[in-house]
């Protein structure tokens, strides 16, 4: 399959999918979302927020494990698989363990159902549908061990709508509404609680340089400085100091290297560093040292899919070069793991989708293979469990539009 025939496929269906949900279906790919994984309640050193996810949009969220990883040999196995086919869902991981699986696109198009996934048994099962099915979405998990839900696409257009979902009672609740609409954007829980929405795609697919808070306190969203400059399919990381590094994702006309600082403190954005290759569909992991892993993306201007990596060094401000990637990955998932090294896995390098996975050492600034996964996927969603295994679902590749398959990685 050629790399046009992927692109086509993972990047140029944004301006298609709000018709393709609108007909209740379609054989296409939705348009490409930040992977998430869930958050701790608390804002660690370790902790980010998504896409991608993820896409968490797109970018990837890394957490740490909070136990000692379950004994066993090293590479993927097949677990339960889904109820439902989706791909650009997330996964959350609650404070009870289970991961929550939320929306995405599906055969019948943009997708209400949720489930969730217990570890203990490797099974899931459905709880509670969203008030409003949507794709390209924000999941996050708040302090109190809800979830908020955000934005995405439906099968009416892109949604400033948000819900929450309570483990309790397994069911979603309205909240209050974005005061933009958007999907493809990035969410992040701060240190006080609060969740910051940030940039995306707005209606007729406009990119926003427009961010917002949601204050679970009042279930209400307030708008907040915005950025410096448009982007959607970028990351976002919060730090340790609590402010929030955004870095690359288009901006309709180009795949941009720069990168700003988000202060809660003063609510405004600032310029910082740019990466040393504009690039989006990356995904960004923060490190024990504080630091941050970007690793690939693509970048249609010049090189396409990207094998390389860089380090962004809040201290300094600056992005440096890292060891590359043996293998150029775009719209993968990046996960942060109990010892500190980021598994990378999946996506595709541009012409086809990957099934390979590799790891990160931040010791050596260098990556190495670690097995693949069962089946190749992108679009998917990758949670670190708190034994330290981490659960990939869902995605879509070149035989399956849509996967109902999960798989677990044991360090």
């Amino acid at each position: 399959m050629s790399r046009r025939s992927v692109d086509g496929r993972v990047l140029a269906s944004l301006a298609i999918a709000v018709l393709l949900a609108g007909c209740g279906g379609s054989s296409q790919r939705p348009s490409a979302a930040s992977n998430a994984t869930g958050q701790p309640a608390t804002p660690t050193a370790a902790a980010q927020s998504a896409a991608p996810a993820a896409n968490t949009q797109p970018g990837e969220t890394a957490v740490t494990a909070t136990a000692i990883p379950a004994q066993g040999s090293t590479g993927f196995s097949a677990t339960g698989s889904m109820a439902g086919a989706r791909i650009y869902h997330t996964a959350t991981r609650l404070a009870d363990g289970r991961v929550l699986i939320a929306g995405g696109n599906g055969v019948p198009g943009a997708l209400a159902s949720a489930e969730l996934c217990d570890p203990a048994t490797g099974k899931f099962s459905p709880t509670g549908a969203m008030a409003t099915a949507r794709q390209s979405h924000t999941a996050t998990l708040l302090a109190d061990g809800r979830v908020l839900i955000a934005g995405g696409l439906s099968s009416f257009g892109v949604l400033a709508s948000a819900e929450l979902y309570d483990p309790k009672t397994g069911t979603f609740t309205a909240t209050g509404s974005m005061t933009t609409a958007r999907q493809v954007h990035t969410a992040n829980l701060l240190a006080d609680g609060r969740v910051l929405i940030a940039g995306g795609l707005g209606e007729n697919m406009n990119p926003l340089d427009s961010a917002e808070l949601y204050d679970p306190k009042s279930g209400a969203f307030s708008a907040t400085g915005s950025m410096t400059t448009a982007r959607f399919k970028d990351t976002a990381t919060l730090l340790t100091d609590g402010r929030v590094l955004i870095a690359g994702g288009g901006n309709g006309s180009r795949y941009g290297a720069s990168a700003e600082l988000y202060d809660p403190q003063s609510g405004t954005f600032s310029a910082t560093g740019s990466m040393t290759t504009g690039r989006d569909l990356h995904t960004a992991a923060l490190l024990a040292d504080g630091r941050v892993l970007i690793a690939g993306g693509d970048n249609l201007s010049s090189s396409g899919a990207l094998a390389s990596a860089e380090l962004y060094d809040p201290a300094t401000g600056k992005f440096g070069p890292t060891g590359s990637m043996s293998t150029a990955h775009l719209d993968h998932t990046a996960t942060l793991l109990a010892d500190g090294s980021v598994l990378v896995a999946g996506g595709t390098n541009g012409s086809t989708w990957l099934a390979s996975a590799e790891l990160y050492d931040p010791a050596t600034g260098k990556f190495s293979p670690t097995g693949s996964m069962a089946t190749a996927r992108n679009g998917h969603t990758a949670a670190l469990l708190a034994d330290g295994r981490v659960l990939i679902a869902g995605g879509g590749n070149d035989t399956s539009a849509y996967l109902t398959s999960a798989e677990l990685y044991q360090p």
